[in-house]
Formats: C-alpha cells, sequence, structure tokens
C-alpha cells in the first residue's frame, strides 16, 4: 500500500477497524473509506455490491463482524452465525469481483478446537471439536477463512486471513452483561471503587490462563502483514505470554485503584482452561507487539473513564 492507495476499512467504529484507521491515519494514509452500519447493512449483498462496484477499494481490511462476550455468544447463536456469515461472504466476494488488490480478513482465536494443544499453532484449526458456548461464532470466522483461502485458489485473489487474541484497549464494548472479560473487569472494579464496595465478584474459578493484546498493536500487525505477507496460511497475532483471570483481575484493580477484596463465583462457567497462541510465525516475518499489559489497561482505564463522563455530561 502507498500513502494515497484508496483502503475499505470495514468496521471502523468497533475498536478493532477504530485502531486501524487511527493508524493508517498516524502513518500518513490519506485516502481511508467507511461506511457506517445505517450508512451501509455489510448483511445486505446488493447493497455491498453496489458499494465496490461504486468506490472500487484497493485494499480491504475486513474488521466488522457481530461481537460479544461468552453470554452474547451463547444466547444470540443464530444472529451471530448469519450476521457474520453475510457479512463476510458479501465483502469477500465483492471484493473479488471488483478486482480488489488484496483483503484482509480478521477472524479470532476461538476458531481453534477446545482441547487443542497449547500454545495455538496455526495448523491446529479444525483438527477438534469447537468450545461449545462460541461455536456459531467460531464456525462463522472459520468460513470467512477458508472463503480467503477459495478465492486464492480458484481466482488467483490476494486474500489473506489474520487470527487475533484477546483484544482489548480504546474503544472497547463496557456493557455490563454483553463485554469481554478484560472491559467487564475494568466496569466492575470502577464501579466497586466509586460505590465504596468491600468486595467484586468474578465470574468461575480464576485459573482459565488468557492472552491479551492492545488493540493499536493489532493495527500495526494488521498493516504490516497487509505489506509483507502474500501467504494462503491465516497467522495469528498475539503477545505469546499469558496470565489466569485472577493475575488479569489483580492488575485492573491495581490500576483502577480498588481497595477492596476479590471474591470467585465457582458456578459462572470458566470457559476454556486456556487459549495461547503461538505466535512464532508472526516473529519470524519480523513483527512483536509493543504494548505491555499494565500499560496497555492503563490507557483502556482512561478512555472508559473519557466515556464515563461523556455519558454523565449528556444526562
Amino acid at each position: 500500500m502507498n500513502n494515497s492507495s484508496k483502503i475499505y476499512i470495514a468496521g471502523h467504529r468497533g475498536m478493532v477497524g477504530g485502531a486501524i484507521k487511527r493508524y493508517l491515519e498516524n502513518q500518513g494514509y490519506t485516502n481511508i473509506l467507511v461506511r457506517t452500519s445505517k450508512e451501509l447493512d455489510l448483511r445486505n449483498q446488493q447493497a455491498v455490491a453496489d458499494f465496490f462496484e461504486t468506490e472500487k477499494p484497493e485494499y480491504v481490511f475486513l474488521a466488522a463482524a457481530k461481537v460479544g462476550g461468552i453470554v452474547a455468544n451463547n444466547t444470540y447463536r443464530a444472529e451471530f452465525l448469519y450476521d457474520n456469515l453475510m457479512i463476510e461472504s458479501n465483502i469477500i466476494h465483492s471484493a473479488y469481483q471488483n478486482g480488489v488488490t488484496k483483503l484482509l480478513f480478521l477472524g479470532s482465536s476461538c476458531i481453534y478446537p477446545k482441547m487443542a494443544p497449547q500454545p495455538l499453532k496455526e495448523e491446529y484449526l479444525l483438527t477438534g471439536e469447537l468450545e461449545p458456548t462460541n461455536e456459531p461464532y467460531a464456525i462463522a470466522k472459520i468460513a470467512g477463512i477458508k472463503l480467503c483461502e477459495a478465492y486464492r485458489d480458484q481466482y488467483g485473489a490476494n486474500f489473506i486471513s489474520a487470527m487475533p487474541t484477546n483484544l482489548y484497549g480504546i474503544g472497547d464494548n463496557y456493557h455490563p452483561q454483553n463485554s469481554h472479560v478484560l472491559p467487564a473487569l475494568i466496569r466492575k472494579f470502577h464501579e466497586a471503587k466509586e460505590a465504596g464496595t468491600p468486595s467484586v465478584t468474578i465470574w468461575g474459578t480464576g485459573s482459565p490462563m488468557r492472552e491479551f493484546l492492545y488493540a493499536d498493536d493489532l493495527a500495526e500487525a494488521c498493516v504490516f502483514l497487509m505489506n509483507e505477507y502474500e501467504g494462503r496460511e491465516l497467522v495469528n497475532i498475539g503477545t505469546g505470554e499469558d496470565l489466569t483471570i485472577k493475575e488479569l483481575a489483580q492488575i485492573v484493580q491495581q490500576v483502577v485503584g480498588f481497595e477492596g477484596n476479590l471474591e470467585f463465583d465457582t458456578t459462572k462457567p470458566d470457559g476454556t482452561p486456556r487459549k495461547l497462541m503461538d505466535v512464532s510465525k508472526l516473529h519470524g516475518l519480523g513483527w512483536k507487539h509493543t504494548v505491555e499489559l499494565t500499560e496497555g489497561i492503563t490507557k483502556a482505564y482512561a478512555d472508559f473513564l473519557s466515556k464515563e463522563e461523556s455519558v454523565a455530561a449528556h444526562n
């Protein structure tokens, strides 16, 4: 890509798409194309086809998706499967039909089998059963990977796939029910601090291991891959380092400044026991993360506080 290339970011209002847009703008890319979901319903095949035919983007970052935590994934199973299948199918097919130079599809680490060996290597895809709670989302993402491979095989399209680990950062979703573990913890500890609550309860046992990548690091990795990687196989994007949910909660507690106790509700599900990405392929290509967890959580908490302030100002 050069600075004047026409670059379409699908999902620019989400945390990942927003981070990619910020990074591109900071790097001097000037021809960035975006549409809100009100302006363009990515589930609508004709609307997407018309958009691509009119705008003719050269590069596409496919970061649009319906996302959520364990509860949302398990509750809205049909929506998670249908919406994500439609979004990726419409964009990938239109990108092919309109001669897009290169497309990067973003998946998720939940594509890997529930009991796959750790750390997760790219070749473990489709070697076992998925985690049941987010199976619809995972299947949609696997379909996206396979679409990119199939369009490459049949039509020679330069479509690549990247699988990020758990993400957090600016523009995250802090919804009390539908958020992922890290933003949920930020909200919990903040509200407990404000209310002077004596303790905070964490779902599950606190023992599952998780890896977290700051969204702006992911954005840098995505642009790196768009410029440097031409392979058919997907690429993991992560830090290659993990910690327990309990250790994560302790870091968030420290950043937020909550001085009460930690308790664990063991009646709630833990999800997958461990999810760590093998990022040796990405490191071998020459990219490594730069934002460490405590620094990233500090930035994320500042973003959360600015959101809370703007909500309070509007009320």
